[in-house]
């Protein structure tokens, strides 16, 4: 053989050079690259807190678990992300390394690659072998024995952290999560379900307390406010452990121009132009960068777990609570929710299951069942949603509301669910603005609202009515405009309810421009215009404008009557609100009939039939009739008092009244008693100032000087 080859070598290839024939056997034993970890005695965590907040009871139960002689016990912290369980199990690390006498061992259990890693890295430092971890890594022996024999055999009692487990199947399938007399094992998860857990003790983190969350901000940033700013700032991110976190990071990192926490408050509401979670995320750089520490993201992982198990609908679920707020949700608002293919109502039921199990929600306690989401979540979810998702959502979010809130609420006490629906109608008004849904999305929400504020309205809380009615009327007012039907309904609930707390001029200037509005748009015979009459008359009545008043009950009854006939439920309620008015004989002598009226009509104990009773006998002793108006007033006061209570208003008025007509039939000792309820009643209810408090008050001391001149 003569001549010459050229040859190359690849990896652990060799060339061999010879003369003759020769035959070569060569066997290559491959070790699989295997990614390493840098160090399993110390935590890898991005930030530590400056001080760990709250968490007391918590903490004793822990340091309880590392203390002397204590083994075979499993904890596992788990909560919504960014709650603070890797700071929890992070300080009871160093409390057992440093205080405890405990060997400390970190594992990142995120993904099966990284626990792999870290528990074979386990395995080394408590005394296995090169050989015995190429075994286990090669998967020739089984790797979680391995790392159990070696924790079994430690000469150190230790305390073994597995960090982030949101995803348990990947413990149970290797056989990682188990336990020894020599050690405690501490894990955090998102995942609740107890299923995962057995034998175990779980421990729940959620927010911090008010106090705990604003000191937060101001170990970070000691010198960008107040603690009252600080509190602000808290409450506005939820008292969210990562989010307080990231706001003192930006705070305290800023250089050029520092904020106060004021100015970042301000901020939050997203006036400025600046995204409230963008804002936000910007402090993850002052805390090392990781995205698992970006609220878009965070969450991201729990879904992508869930979609991963074959639950892509909780995803669209979570995307419809964004559409509401934080406070506790009925969960019976979610009966009927549909989104088509992507969240059909079969699979419901499994959806929330899977966000109540991934900790991306919660159960909230409380008689009423009702659901809580994280306001920073869903914000972060909101922002995230495709735009090509915002009607549908926004639209069910509307339509499953309107289900649940009556259409025409009674007088009194409702549903208690109805009050739990406030901050989400306000909260899904504010969606709509800013996801610029269709006109009809906005109007469909528009009623949950109107609705929402008369059901309050008729509880008698005139306050809450009001606020409410307000903050949906600046809402709507940008998409709607003020010739909108549904604006000018709720414009009109906000006249009623200054008109209740004693704001009378204020009320007539705004019932004047709905009126104006009403006649211009709606024609002046329209049921809204003649409604808003009957709003205006009242309020004027009140200010001492009588003619203006009868004219105007005068016009609202005539065109109910034209428009719906005279017995119409609505006809009825105008008519005895004339009957309120009524200063000729002709007037008062309709008091009986429209009692009986009503009576048949409603019923003998409907709001309508006790309100016509009431105003009969107002007008009769308005008349100089007393005794004509004292069985009216008596047995409207007896049904007022039996349904809605004695502090109710319109109860509170028809003591009053029959206070006055005992007073004209000179039984001023019994006049006096009632009015004396009367007094304290608005006191309670409307504070001192009221006008119609003082008007009590003034009726008592007339009384008074009448009974000792008697």
């Amino acid at each position: 053989m003569s001549g010459h080859n050229d040859a190359r070598a690849e990896g652990q290839g060799r060339i061999y050079q010879a003369s003759g024939d020769q035959h070569i056997t060569e066997h290559h034993h491959h070790t699989p690259d295997w990614p390493g970890v840098d160090s399993v005695r110390r935590p890898t965590v991005g930030h530590t807190p400056v001080v760990l907040r709250d968490r007391v009871a918590e903490m004793d139960r822990l340091r309880a678990a590392v203390e002397p002689g204590v083994g075979n016990r499993v904890y596992v912290l788990h909560g919504l992300g960014g709650c603070g369980k890797t700071a929890v199990a992070y300080t009871l690390f160093h409390h057992a390394t440093n205080q405890a006498g405990r060997l400390g061992l970190w594992v990142n259990a995120s993904d099966s690659t990284s626990l792999r890693a870290g528990m074979l890295a386990v395995a080394a430092d408590r005394g296995a072998t090169d050989g015995e971890l190429v075994g286990a890594r090669s998967g020739l022996r089984p790797a979680a024995d391995l790392v159990w024999h070696y924790l079994g055999r430690s000469d150190q009692p230790w305390l073994l952290v597995l960090d982030n487990a949101d995803n348990p199947a990947i413990l149970r399938d290797g056989g990682w999560l188990r336990t020894s007399s020599t050690g405690t094992v501490v894990v955090t998860t998102r995942q609740a379900a107890t299923h995962w857990w057995p034998g175990a003790e779980l421990l729940q983190f959620g927010v911090l307390p008010r106090e705990d969350a604003a000191l937060v901000l101001r170990d970070l940033a000691p010198h960008a406010g107040s603690m009252e700013d600080a509190v602000e700032v808290a409450d506005r991110l939820g008292r969210l452990p990562l989010a307080l976190t990231l706001a003192g990071g930006f705070l305290a990192h800023q250089v050029i121009d520092p904020w106060t926490l004021a100015d970042y408050s301000r901020r939050l509401d997203g006036t400025a132009g600046l995204d409230p979670i963008e804002l936000i995320e910007q402090g993850a750089t002052a805390i090392g960068g990781d995205f698992r520490h970006l609220p878009s993201r965070t969450w991201q992982l729990s879904l992508d777990a869930l979609a991963a198990q074959g639950l892509p609908e909780a995803s669209h679920l979570l995307r419809l609570l964004a559409c509401w707020s934080s406070d506790p949700l009925p969960l019976s608002v979610l009966i009927g929710a549909d989104l088509g293919p992507t969240l059909p109502p079969s699979r419901l039921e499994t959806a929330l299951r899977g966000l109540l199990d991934h900790s991306l929600t919660e159960l909230a306690p409380g008689d009423l069942r009702c659901l809580r989401t994280h306001g920073v979540l869903l914000d972060s979810v909101a922002r995230a949603t495709p735009a090509d998702q915002h009607e549908q959502l926004a639209a069910a979010a509307a339509r499953l509301c309107l289900a649940l809130l009556p259409e025409l609420p009674d007088r009194g006490a409702q549903d208690p669910r109805v009050n739990l629906l406030a901050p989400h109608v306000i909260a899904l008004l504010r969606r709509t603005a800013s996801w610029a849904t269709s006109q009809s999305t906005v109007e469909a929400a528009a009623a949950c609202a109107l609705r929402l504020v008369i059901a309050v309205h008729r509880t008698g809380d005139y306050a809450s009515a009001l606020s409410l009615g307000s903050d949906a009327v600046e809402l709507l007012r940008p998409r709607l405009g003020e010739d909108n039907i549904s604006l000018i309904r709720l414009r009109r609930r906000v006249g009623r309810g200054l008109y209740r707390l004693g704001r009378f001029e204020e009320s007539e200037a705004l019932l004047r421009q709905v009126l104006k509005d009403c006649e211009r748009t709606l024609g002046p015979d329209a049921l809204d215009t003649l409604e808003t009459c009957r709003r205006l008359a009242t309020a004027l009545a009140n200010l001492g404008q009588s003619p203006d008043s009868i004219s105007l009950h005068r016009r609202a009854a005539e065109g109910y009557v034209r428009a719906l006939g005279p017995v119409h439920p609505s006809t009825l309620v105008v008519r005895t609100n004339l009957l309120e008015t009524a200063t000729q004989s002709i007037d008062v002598e309709a008091g009986p009939k429209l009692v009986m009226e009503c009576r048949r009509e409603v019923g003998e104990d409907h709001s309508i039939t006790l309100a016509a009773e009431l105003n009969c006998a107002f007008a009769f002793n308005r008349a100089g009739r007393p005794e004509e108006a004292l069985p009216y007033s008596r047995s409207a006061f007896s049904k007022f008092i039996r349904r809605f209570g004695a502090d109710y208003p319109i109860t509170l008025n028809s003591r009053q009244g029959m206070a006055a007509i005992l007073h004209a039939l000179g039984q001023n000792t019994e006049a006096i008693e009632h009015l004396k309820e009367v007094t304290e009643g608005r006191i309670r209810a409307l504070g001192p100032n009221h006008p119609w408090t003082i008007h009590a008050k003034e009726l008592l001391e007339e009384y008074r000087d009448s009974l000792r001149r008697s």
